[in-house]
């Protein structure tokens, strides 16, 4: 039984979406090593997500998009509170500003969670 999960892990390479300079993130990223799982980490702040990578990312984690938003960040308060956008509008701003995405998001095939508490991250593993 072990095997057949190990070989669906290479089949299904786990990726997180990881920002280095958040504590949440990097939680994340040390569940996914002291489970001795093989993942691919994607640096989101470093090469910005398409609009299509972010919707497909929103469809995995089954949510709209607005509860993506990151609503403590600065450019969240001074640009987009209390703004009536909708899907779209909201896809667009997370692909203009990328510190406005929840993180980590971890993605397993079809599935992906935003992982925090860090626990959250096993439920798609």
């Amino acid at each position: 039984m072990e095997l057949l999960i190990f070989l669906k892990k290479i089949n299904n390479m786990i990726q997180i979406l990881h920002n280095p300079r958040c504590s949440k993130s990097r939680e994340g990223l040390q569940l996914l090593k002291s489970e001795g799982v093989s993942y691919e980490e994607i640096r989101y702040m470093d090469n910005a997500l398409s609009a299509q990578e972010i919707k497909t990312i929103i469809k995995k984690l089954g949510i709209p998009a607005f509860e993506l938003i990151r609503k403590n960040e600065a450019i969240y308060k001074d640009e987009y509170k209390n703004k009536d956008l909708n899907e779209d509008q909201w896809v667009e701003a997370m692909a203009k500003h990328p510190k406005l995405i929840e993180r980590p998001i971890v993605i397993n095939g079809n599935k992906a969670v935003i992982g925090r508490p860090a626990d959250k991250i096993r439920t798609i593993l």
